[in-house]
């Protein structure tokens, strides 16, 4: 058996690996690229196997960087079945649409060619398989279950069973992206005991986050201040789970009178469109979520809450008077609505931009969380006078003490760990603890990287 890293090593996109044995190619997961140019004119490499001979894809989530490459395996020959959850073949269909559409304004920015087209996606949902977790389906020499990963809605851990050389049962669990709990609305992780090979994310891999109880206490602050400097919050945020789980803390601090009643405008169409489809399947939350909604209230509904769906309705927002709140993407102002309120309220010392995700390096996020006094914006010097708040609590992923208990629980069963998704400095400490307090054989493989298992 063999298992190749094609994508997510060392770095935290593009995640793509596949596992082979004499008869069946199996691959787990096929994301797109995503930071600068250099990064992304990988997407447009052929792939490093052929397409045609992959007996099937599974799916850990919806995230592009974990789907975006799909259309393209079916443009390049792919003839099989993808596999996922229900949530996540759902959310997929509309980030896959909007990740063709920016594909599109960019090629005919830079006048050059598109990844794949509108029919390379619809080809590739209609030949989209969904599986509930905890169900077991074969995939040629491959026994497959999805278990709950706890990162997004829908998301999974792929677990594998399979027969080593000397025919003895293996399991192997790709833990595609953790959650980080507890979590606002989704259960945690499900606890895999017993696996004998894991490929585990590290993108907080060297750091701790801070204690999850002080994030919403950050988050109601930080909107007070607003208030009483009659100013304005922007929230970056990620259109997939992380706007869904402000909204449900906003619903409850707004509604129980935390905070001042003050308008909240969801600017995102895809988050809007994604909101829909977490109401879609809310009997997928966590008990706490659900008890909500079974008393009748409507978490992603309640008063001063706007969807901003059309531009016009966008750019009305700023005829609003402060002090009000701004949710919209990209979570790393790499695009989106959200720089044209950057643009505007950036310079403003009463505003405050409010930071709570992932920034990955050379994004405009991460630059002014790395503390920029002017950044560029639609080639505009933009002047970065606001307070910039980070929260980290919100994480949707583990810290290095979560991910070294996740591996821990397996320690019995233990024999290699396979450190992913994560920028080096990240998988690389986390290899190393790994190694020195558990003795367990430990990689961070490079991209292209091939072991026998």
């Amino acid at each position: 058996m063999k298992l190749s890293f094609y994508g997510a090593s060392q770095q935290i996109s593009g995640s793509c690996y596949l596992l082979e044995s004499d008869t069946s190619k199996l691959l787990v997961d096929c994301g797109l690229f995503q930071c600068q140019k250099v990064c992304e004119a990988q997407n447009h490499e052929p792939f490093p196997f052929d397409p045609a001979k992959i007996t099937g894809v599974v799916v850990t989530h919806a995230h592009t960087d974990h789907t975006g490459r799909i259309p393209k395996l079916f443009k390049d020959g792919f003839k099989g079945k993808v596999y996922s959850t229900p949530p996540t073949k759902d959310l997929a269909a509309i980030m896959l649409a909007d990740s063709l559409s920016l594909m599109i304004k960019e090629a005919e920015r830079e006048e050059g060619p598109v990844l794949f087209s509108q029919d390379h996606v619809d080809r590739a949902l209609a030949n989209w398989e969904t599986h509930e977790y905890g169900h077991e389906f074969r995939l040629d020499d491959f026994h497959v279950r999805l278990l709950d990963a706890g990162h997004v809605l829908g998301s999974a851990m792929i677990e594998i069973l399979f027969k080593d050389k000397d025919g003895v049962p293996q399991k192997i669990v790709f833990s595609g992206d953790l959650g980080n709990p507890p979590i606002p609305l989704l259960p945690p992780p499900a606890k895999v005991t017993d696996a004998n090979i894991l490929v585990v994310e590290t993108t907080y891999g060297n750091r701790s986050h801070e204690m999850h109880g002080d994030r919403k206490i950050k988050l109601e602050r930080a909107i007070e201040e607003t208030v009483k400097k009659k100013g304005v919050l922007m929230i970056p945020a990620f259109s997939l789970e992380r706007t869904q789980e402000i909204l449900f803390e906003l619903h409850d601090l707004i509604e129980n009178g935390r905070v001042p009643h003050v308008p909240v405008f969801l600017d995102s169409p895809l988050a809007i469109r994604i909101t829909e489809i977490y109401r879609k399947y809310d009997h997928y939350f966590n008990k706490k979520a659900r008890y909500i909604i079974d008393s009748g209230d409507k978490i992603f509904k309640f008063s001063m809450l706007t969807f901003t769906l059309a531009t016009e309705e966008s750019k009305a927002i700023n005829d609003v008077s402060p002090p009000k709140i701004i949710i919209a993407g990209s979570g790393m102002s790499t695009g989106g609505r959200i720089l044209h309120h950057e643009r505007r309220y950036l310079p403003d010392p009463n505003s405050i931009l409010l930071l709570v995700g992932y920034q990955a390096a050379g994004s405009l996020g991460r630059k002014i969380q790395d503390g920029a006094k002017e950044v560029d914006i639609f080639g505009n010097t933009v002047p970065v006078r606001a307070q910039v708040v980070r929260i980290q609590g919100y994480s949707a992923h583990p810290d290095q003490d979560g991910l070294m208990e996740f591996v821990h629980d397996s320690y019995n069963s233990l024999e290699k760990v396979f450190a992913v998704h994560g920028e080096p400095d990240a998988s690389l400490f986390f290899v190393q603890r790994i190694r020195d307090y558990m003795g367990i054989h430990a990689y961070a493989p490079h991209l292209g990287e091939s072991f026998d298992i």
